[in-house]
Parts: structure tokens; sequence; C-alpha cells
């Protein structure tokens, strides 16, 4: 077996780079750690996101936290929208966050998650142990508090949708300590009464006062009712342990009724199309026959038709096979394209500058952290050959310093004259630099703009009323809101 072809380091870093831009944007929950940022400079934040079991290296932008309207810190729960980067200059894999937000869970949201998970291990959230909640309800007990109007709001809605439904209520505690027990005492005493359904169903309420509906227990009496159980808790967006496990949950207390309760109209246009249905059937069973009957007369004809029959076999069978094979290919060249489509550069054309920016961001960081250790181990260094030179110098005799002080003229020159085209080059380049740098150009009153995600704004086109840029001069920068867009007008 041929050994595999070897490729350079930065190929492979690329290859690891396209699969890791593959992966779709993810959504990350952790705790950070290790925070470092705003950088100085950039204004980028650098740190890790960790969990029970694992670490990794996480990158915000500056325009990203910005935006976020916290300020991140070690401990902090966070969610991080984004995708994996690799950096080709140490191949270190980040995390690149292009939304940020607080977790904001507390303790008692964490257990609510966790017993969440439990259930659904044990299967009481499969959709296959749910029981069928009949499409026509006629007996329907109701598991609510007397005292609230969610019971009148049942009421009137299983009125007015179909009277004809006899409608059962069992009292309990839907709030405050005890309830779950009261809960489940009613549910027994609601699936004593045989109904076809029961709605399980309380006002709107904070996350506090809808955990009555997060216990373990309740949750699993909900689930071994030998009824089938319709909730209807809380408002659109509350969602509890109970909701999870029922037959079937609806967004509010109304919706379950409705759910339950088909209306008068409903029937008759289910028992019209069912008449029509069976209309038809009678029909068709008629016309098969018939034409059973018509069929005894013809046997005789029946050879000649055998053989058409057979040679329409045979090109219908010769037909399919080209049918087939033209499929065939044109599956192939629709995932040829759609492979060709797929491609990061036609995808997203603004990926390679991205990459090239990102790439770019981060030797600039390395750079100017280099820099000062670079010139502290240098100058540590000049300052040890330094003491040793002196002492060296101390141990010369006096005699023998006409020896040396010539040498030592003769090395100053030939040391000065070495670093001479040097310097005469650091200054050009020195010029330049200053010549081309833009805090010169803002030095003299001019000023750079950038957009909420630190692009730097090249046209007004980019910009709309309302959106929020900084602003860069030669002294530092300030935060502005863009009131209007004028567009220069153009010479013909």
């Amino acid at each position: 077996m041929a050994a595999p072809e070897a490729i350079s380091v930065s190929q492979a870093l690329a290859d690891a780079k396209a699969c890791l831009h593959a992966l779709p944007t993810m959504v990350v929950a952790g705790e950070v750690t290790g925070f470092r940022g705003p950088n100085a400079r950039s204004g980028h934040c650098y740190f890790q996101v960790k969990d029970d079991a694992a670490t990794m290296d996480a990158i915000v932008w500056r325009g990203v936290y910005a935006s976020a309207g916290f300020e991140l810190r070690d401990g902090l729960q966070v969610l991080l929208h984004g995708g994996f980067d690799v950096y080709a200059g140490n191949g270190r894999m980040s995390f690149v966050a292009k939304k940020i937000e607080v977790a904001g869970e507390g303790l008692l949201r964490q257990q609510v998650a966790e017993l969440a998970r439990k259930l659904e291990r044990e299967g009481l959230m499969d959709e296959a142990r749910k029981r069928k909640v009949p499409r026509f309800c006629s007996r329907v007990a109701v598991v609510t508090s007397l005292s609230g109007s969610v019971i009148d709001d049942v009421k009137r809605t299983l009125a007015r949708r179909n009277p004809l439904v006899e409608l059962l209520v069992a009292g309990c505690q839907v709030q405050g300590p005890g309830a779950p027990a009261t809960i489940m005492r009613a549910l027994g005493v609601a699936a004593a009464a045989r109904p076809d359904a029961i709605l399980l169903v309380r006002g709107g309420g904070s996350f506090e006062d809808l955990m009555t509906f997060n216990d373990e227990t309740l949750a699993r009496f909900v689930a071994s009712c030998p009824v089938p159980v319709v909730t209807g808790i809380g408002h659109e967006p509350d969602t509890s342990i109970c909701d999870m496990v029922a037959d079937r949950r609806c967004s509010t207390p109304t919706a379950a009724a409705e759910s339950v309760a088909p209306a008068l109209d409903e029937l008759a246009q289910v028992t019209e199309s069912r008449h029509l249905r069976l209309a038809n059937a009678m029909d068709r069973m008629l016309e098969l026959r018939r034409e059973e009957t018509e069929a005894l007369g013809k046997r005789a004809g029946l050879a000649s038709l055998r053989t058409v029959e057979r040679g329409q076999a045979t090109l219908d069978a010769l037909a399919s096979r080209a049918t087939a094979a033209i499929t065939s290919d044109v599956s192939r060249r629709r995932l040829a394209l759609e492979a060709l489509a797929s491609r990061r550069c036609l995808t997203n054309p603004y990926a390679m500058v991205e990459d090239r920016a990102t790439t770019l961001e981060l030797t600039a960081e390395r750079l100017h952290a280099s820099l000062p250790r670079l010139v502290a181990r240098r100058g540590e260094q000049v300052g040890m050959l330094g003491m040793r030179l002196d002492a060296a110098g101390g141990r010369i005799a006096v005699g023998e310093r006409a020896l040396v002080d010539p040498l030592d003229a003769r090395l100053r020159r030939a040391g000065k004259r070495l670093f001479e085209p040097y310097e005469a080059l650091l200054a050009r380049h020195a010029a330049s630099l200053d010549a081309l740098s833009p805090l010169k150009v803002i030095g003299r009153g001019y000023a750079i703009a950038k957009d909420a995600d630190g692009h730097v704004v090249t046209t007004v086109a980019a910009l709309a009323p309302q959106d929020a840029v900084t602003v860069l001069v030669g002294d530092g920068e300030f935060d502005a809101t863009v009131t209007q867009v004028r567009c220069a007008q153009k010479e013909d």
C-alpha cells in the first residue's frame, strides 16, 4: 500500500481551516475564564470558555464586543454564536464569536434543565410514547384552580365551539407549597371519570409561579395518567416539564380548549366530506363490477391481447431503463454543480479578504507583543556585556592601557562605520512610515470612521440613519450616530 503524499504545514492548516469553515454556525454555552481584554490597541478580547470537562480558546472582535452591551469577566456564563478558525501563524484553533449573550440561567433554571434532560433520557418525552388525543372529544375534564379566570375562559370556549361537549371540573391549587400534590389528586379524580381527554391548565405568571409544573413527581404522574393529558400552562413562551411529557402541549388554556372541542361547522364539513367519499367509493365499486362483467364476454380475444401487452411491456421496460439512465446522469451532474456552487469562495466572496484581515490582525498583535520583550532581552544582554567589559577593563594593568586604548579607538571607529548604512536605511524607512502613517493624516484634521463591526467606512452607501459609528481623530476616538446620509454629486 502506497504511503500518503506528504503536504506542507501551510497546506495542512489550510485544509483544517476549510473543514472548520464548512461547519454550520454554532451556539456554545460556557463559563468565561482567563479573560484578557479589551486589547489596549485593537479592542479585541481573548479568553477561554470552559465547562466541567473541557476548555477552548475564544476571540471576540472589537465591534462584536462593543455591540454586546455588557462587560465580559471571568466566571460569567455566556452564549457564543460563531464558528471555529485556525490561525496559520501558530496552528492554534479558536472559536470566533460573531455574537455574544449572557446565559443568565440561575440555579433554579439549571435544575429544571437538568430534570428535563433526565426525563428525556428515560423516554418520557418521546412522541412514540405519547397517547393520541381523540379528534372529537365528547367528554372533557378540566384540572385547574376554581378561583381564577381560567376556568371561565375554558367554559366559554367550549360553549362557543361545541355546546354538546360534556365538561367535568376538578379543582386544585396551581401555585405555592403543596400544589403538586393537589394537582395529582385532581388528575386522579378526573381520570376516574373516564373522559376522552384531561385539560391541565393555568394562567400566565413568572418563572417562579410556574415552578409547580416543573415538579418531577407531578411530571411522572402526568406521563403515566391513563387518560390523554392536554396542557395549556401560562402564555406562548412558557414551557414547563409537564408540557414536555404531556400528550399534547398548547400555548394557552384557551388554545387547549379549542384543540379538544371541534366547532360544529367543522363537524358538519367532516360529515359531508365522508358522505362524498362513501358515495365515490360506491361508484368505483359498481364501475369495477361492470368492467369485470364486460371482461367475461371478451375472453376469446385475450390471447392476441396478451401478445400485444407483452410487446408493450418490453417497450415500457426499455423506456423505464432509458428514463433511469437519464435521471441518474442528471442527478450526477446536479450533484457536481451543487458541489461547485457550495465552495466557500462562491458562497462568501468576502471570506478570503476576511481570512487575510484576521491573519494580519493576529500577526500585528504578535509583533506588538514581541517587540517589547525583544528590546528587553537585548538590553539585558548589552548590560551583561557592559558589566563584563568593565570587569575586564579593571583587570588591565595601567602600563598595558597604552596598547589597549588605540585598539579601542579603532574598534569604535569600525563599529560606527558598520552601523552608518543601517542607520541611514532605518532613517529612510522611518520617514516613509511617517509619511504613509494614517495617524499623520488624522493629525492634520482628518478622521477615520468605523462601523459597528470595526470595518472602515469607505462609502456612504454602507451607512443608514441611526447607525452607530466610531470616529478616530488625532488624540483619540468618539462614538457617534448617523443622522443623515448624503451622496456626493457626480459630475457629467
